[in-house]
């Protein structure tokens, strides 16, 4: 018992026997103050009563008589402030229980509204489904012709929600009705079949529909004359698959038929470029604000420069909101189950149609190391043979046609991966095989707010990057033609400029897209422009041509030609629709190769040849374009026309005019001239005439 090593270390040994009890009874004391508080502090973390806790320490301690000795290790300061502190506490208990009884019910109020926060959002949603139909329903009814725009968007909406619906419920019943069709004799002649229908139906409308127009058999010996060159330039001739061929390019030409030649489709495309034309047309808002409105009406840069920004912005919210995405993924799904081509490939060929030929191969980025040599062959194919979106706005605003720029870029997505597999066909084992794609994220933006900003920033580089172009390749090309102006003038040759050039080397091909003869020259001088040059300085240049046409200039003036007819503006809208130029070799190596480093030696072998591919698209889009092309407008009704009364010179009073003249013959010096054709008989055909003698010169006007 006396020896120190049976004693606490903690507190001096003691001697007598009823200090040893002392020792043992403060020890066990604060043993059992120990538990206690424990207990207390695991109760009082329950109900987050701080206070609580405090409070039950302090008692712990002044209930326990072994606090209060003062042995070593035992401070008497903190007992002090100890006891202090409860004192405290104490005269402190009862405003922390009021407040809980306060809070209580909106505590259970928040309990209530979480444990049917379902059922709310579903009787919310239900009020404003209730709301918007009965909006949609009142705009209907007063003005159907102004809610056209609200009804198709609401079609699109509820087309979407039906196909979920439809998709959740008989998804799989379709998979299980369609699994027969799996069989390898039942799919091999359901494909025979299929082509030799095809086959037969393209003959018989190529017989019927060009017993009218003839010239539309140039334009699809046009089409066979590429696909022959393009097979010619084949990897493996042997390795074609056929299939990718022959379906992108039937897509390619019942989707034209669709859009050129069907009423319906044509109407809708035109609607849809107004709709478009009026969208863009909101940038005169800010550009005004910035930048005053004489610069927005009178210099091209403030007024298509800031068409790009904007553009951009709505580009960058619309993948933030994952339409952009969804929209990609279901075209991609199309085209890969028709065509049969791989997911990455597919992907970004069809991301191709909304963004530039840097900006898609980011959707498909990680499977970039992976993909073969043909994949990344489509894939520089379909950034060649489309636009992006920002710079379709900036077309439209020179003046383009919307409705063909549009079409065009669509069109050009299954015919890019057609060309692509004839001209760089698959011989390596793929990764990318599975049907079920490749699932595009969202954007990385926190809100649409940032999604606005970061689009509008980004568009910045691009709007610099074609005002740049512009200036450089406008003067790049003026010093050619000076240069070639100089070396003609030493062998009496006047006027050789780069233009003339390539209006002699290119006028047979564009003369077998289906452009006339007469109209050819221009036409070659654009199509050389923009694949030497730059397709901006080429659309620039059609903007021009199309302005003299409509302001009603006559069609040659001192044997020089002003202006193109409306089939080869067409043909050359869809022509020049592509970034397949010189120039964009650098960019579409620079972006690639930063993606991946280590394939730079691949991307190097296959780009020539895609650029060269990619050309040929948007040249086949252009003979599409001439097969179905029809004539409309002012073209066709010119007797109606020219029952009104007119003044100014427009386009529709030049073609008028120009086939009252051819009807009109002369009767001698003294007598009335007499009509022919829709003009005979007609009572206001001596007055049409006079009109149009005003306003043009002609042998019958004298």
């Amino acid at each position: 018992m006396s020896q120190s090593g049976n004693h606490p270390p903690s507190f001096p040994a003691l001697t007598s026997e009823s200090g040893w009890h002392g020792t043992e009874f403060f020890l066990s004391s604060l043993r059992h103050q120990k538990k206690s508080t424990n207990w207390r502090e695991q109760e009082m973390e329950k109900t987050n009563g701080k206070e609580a806790f405090a409070l039950t320490t302090v008692e712990t301690g002044i209930e326990n008589p072994g606090l209060e000795l003062t042995e070593e290790g035992i401070s008497p300061e903190r007992s002090k402030r100890t006891e202090e502190r409860g004192h405290s506490l104490r005269g402190g208990l009862e405003p922390p229980t009021q407040l809980r009884r306060t809070l209580q019910p909106f505590t259970r109020a928040r309990s209530f509204c979480k444990t049917h926060a379902g059922l709310f959002k579903k009787i919310l949603l239900s009020l404003l489904c209730l709301a918007y139909t009965a909006y949609f329903l009142a705009a209907c009814i007063l003005d159907f012709h102004r809610a056209l725009a609200l009804f198709v968007l609401t079609c699109l909406v509820l087309l979407v929600l039906v196909h979920r619906f439809l998709k959740r419920l008989f998804g799989e019943k379709l998979t299980r009705c369609l699994k027969p069709l799996e069989n390898s004799s039942l799919k091999f002649w359901m494909k025979w079949v299929l082509a030799g229908v095809s086959l037969i139906g393209l003959i018989l409308w190529l017989a019927l529909d060009t017993a009218q127009r003839p010239e539309q058999l140039i334009s699809f010996a046009g089409i066979c004359m590429f696909i022959i060159i393009l097979f010619a330039c084949s990897k493996h001739h042997s390795a074609v698959s056929w299939r990718a061929v022959l379906w992108g390019l039937g897509l390619q030409f019942v989707f034209g038929i669709l859009v050129i030649r069907t009423d319906p489709g044509f109407n809708a495309f035109q609607w849809l470029g107004e709709q478009v034309q009026i969208f863009l047309s909101y940038t005169v808002a800010g550009s005004s604000f910035v930048f005053g409105d004489v610069l927005v009406k009178d210099v091209f840069a403030f007024q298509a420069l800031p068409i790009i920004l904007f553009f951009g912005c709505v580009m960058s919210i619309l993948y933030y909101l994952g339409l952009v995405q969804w929209v990609v993924q279901k075209i991609a799904w199309f085209l890969q189950i028709t065509m049969g081509t791989t997911a990455t490939e597919t992907l970004a060929v069809a991301g191709n149609i909304f963004v530039g030929m840097t900006e898609a191969p980011l959707l498909i980025r990680p499977y970039l190391a992976d993909m073969t040599l043909s994949e990344i062959h489509a894939v520089m194919t379909g950034g060649f043979a489309t636009i992006s979106g920002t710079v379709l706005g900036a077309f439209i605003s020179f003046g383009i046609d919307a409705s063909s720029l549009i079409s065009a870029s669509v069109m050009a997505a299954p015919s890019a991966l057609a060309l692509s597999k004839l001209v760089y066909p698959e011989v390596e084992e793929s990764k990318f095989k599975n049907k079920e794609g490749v699932k595009l994220p969202r954007g990385k933006e926190k809100n649409v707010l940032e999604a606005a900003s970061n689009g509008a920033t980004d568009a910045v580089g691009l709007a610099t990057n074609v005002a740049a172009n512009l200036i450089a390749f406008l003067a790049v090309l003026a010093f050619i033609n000076a240069a070639l102006s100089w070396l003609g003038e030493m062998v009496d040759i006047q006027g050789l400029t780069f233009q003339v050039i390539c209006s002699y080397v290119l006028r047979p091909m564009v003369f077998m897209m289906g452009v006339e003869w007469a109209d050819c020259p221009m036409v070659a001088e654009m199509v050389g422009i923009k694949f030497f040059t730059n397709e901006f300085v080429a659309y620039q240049q059609l903007s021009q041509y199309k302005n003299k046409r409509l302001s009603g200039v006559e069609e040659w003036i001192e044997g020089k030609k002003q202006w193109i007819s409306v089939r080869a503006e067409i043909i050359t809208t869809f022509s020049l629709c592509g970034f397949a130029n010189l120039s964009s070799i650098g960019i579409t190596l620079g972006g690639l190769t930063s993606m991946v480093p280590h394939r730079k030696s691949d991307l190097s072998k296959v780009v020539v040849s895609a650029l060269f591919t990619g050309a040929c698209v948007s040249l086949i889009s252009a003979c599409v374009a001439g097969i179905l092309y029809v004539p409309r407008g002012a073209e066709t009704d010119c007797v109606s026309f020219l029952n009104t009364s007119f003044t100014n010179r427009t386009y529709e009073t030049y073609v008028c005019c120009r086939e009252l003249f051819q009807s009109t013959s002369l009767n001698g010096t003294y007598n009335p001239p007499s009509f022919s054709g829709p003009w005979e008989d007609k009572e206001f055909s001596p007055i049409a005439l006079y009109n149009c003698c005003h306003l043009y010169t002609s042998a019958v006007c004298v």
